[in-house]
């Protein structure tokens, strides 16, 4: 079958397209055949080395698809056979034509849901989800949501505004993904691109304070951003580092301001967020939530896709499609 094997740490180019034998379902698990595969930001960074790697190279890359379950190990129920579902795993292998992975994984996918929607929304849809019930608005509030244009900021753009949130601060890369967060629903956007933000967004706030900041760029912009947070009820929370390092963020800061910071990360969060798959299914297939996808390209064109996603270009999820779909 067709495969992107991964051959080493590096950049894009260590992802390569060739022929690798078709697995066969182990004990506890599905055998899909791929029809779409979303390309996750955390991905690049398993990639790039940042992270450590969960299997040894070469290997064939990937965590997440969509396809037809085609073959259940004898242990499963064989009432999954047929069924379009997301699967996940996290030992790679779903840049590939076939996949398997464990039957717990799997997440049904509404017949009114496209496998290149499902992709694109099942991970970024759910961390929203899971992120705006840890944050626990309660209607009213002024939210800050950084990299809202696109992936995780863009989903949770949308749901800041279906939960009622007063006002939607944004930032965003250049003036087009500004224009974008705008469409999404955020009512002030500010320009991420410029080291000195937050001390603008003061400018333009006022006397105006953030309630809830969703920090994915971290680094030294989240300590930055803390004097522009509510005294005594402002609460941070971090789930990424767009700018390379975690929210520089100390006890202190948080004790003198009155504030708290939530860490999203780790076994327990990441079990949170597949639990509310299903839910961020259900909403994209009811056109309440406008799915994000940069563009489908063919699987073989992965190297590509890492490259745009490493280059920040995107406004959306990439999605990959194996050339016998």
């Amino acid at each position: 079958m067709q495969a992107i094997v991964m051959t080493g740490v590096g950049g894009p180019e260590v992802l390569v397209a060739r022929e690798v034998d078709e697995p066969s379902p182990q004990p506890g698990e599905l055998l899909v055949r791929v029809e779409a595969v979303p390309v996750l930001y955390p991905e690049t960074m398993l990639r790039s080395g940042m992270f450590p790697t969960p299997a040894p190279t070469p290997t064939v890359f990937g965590t997440q698809a969509v396809g037809v379950v085609t073959a259940v190990a004898d242990d499963v129920d064989p009432e999954w056979k047929g069924q379009r579902v997301l699967v996940a795993r996290n030992d790679f292998g779903s840049y590939a034509e076939w996949m398997c992975a464990p039957a717990e994984s799997a997440v049904r996918v509404p017949d009114t849901l496209s496998p290149d929607a499902a992709a694109a929304v099942a991970m970024s849809g759910s961390v929203a989800l899971t992120l705006l019930e840890t944050a626990a608005l309660s209607g009213g509030e002024t939210v800050l949501i950084e990299a809202a244009a696109t992936g995780i900021g863009g989903y949770l753009t949308q749901l800041a505004r279906r939960a009622g949130a007063a006002h939607i601060i944004a930032t965003a890369g250049g003036a087009a993904k500004i224009e974008r967060a705008r469409e999404l629903g955020a009512h002030t956007v500010v320009d991420h691109r410029d080291p000195d933000w937050p001390r603008r967004l003061g400018e333009r706030l006022g006397d105006t304070t953030v309630d809830v900041v969703f920090d994915s760029i971290g680094g030294e912009s989240a300590a930055a951003v803390l004097d522009l947070m509510t005294p005594l009820r402002g609460r941070m929370l971090g789930y990424g580092w767009l700018s390379g390092a975690p929210a520089e963020v100390t006890t202190m800061d948080l004790i003198m301001r009155g504030l708290t910071f939530t860490g999203c990360s780790g076994p327990q969060w990441l079990a949170r967020v597949a639990a509310t798959r299903a839910a961020a299914f259900e909403l994209a297939a009811a056109g309440d939530l406008t799915v994000l996808i940069d563009s489908v390209l063919a699987l073989t064109d992965a190297a590509e896709a890492h490259r745009r996603v490493d280059e920040r270009s995107t406004v959306g999820t990439i999605v990959l499609r194996p050339e016998s779909v």
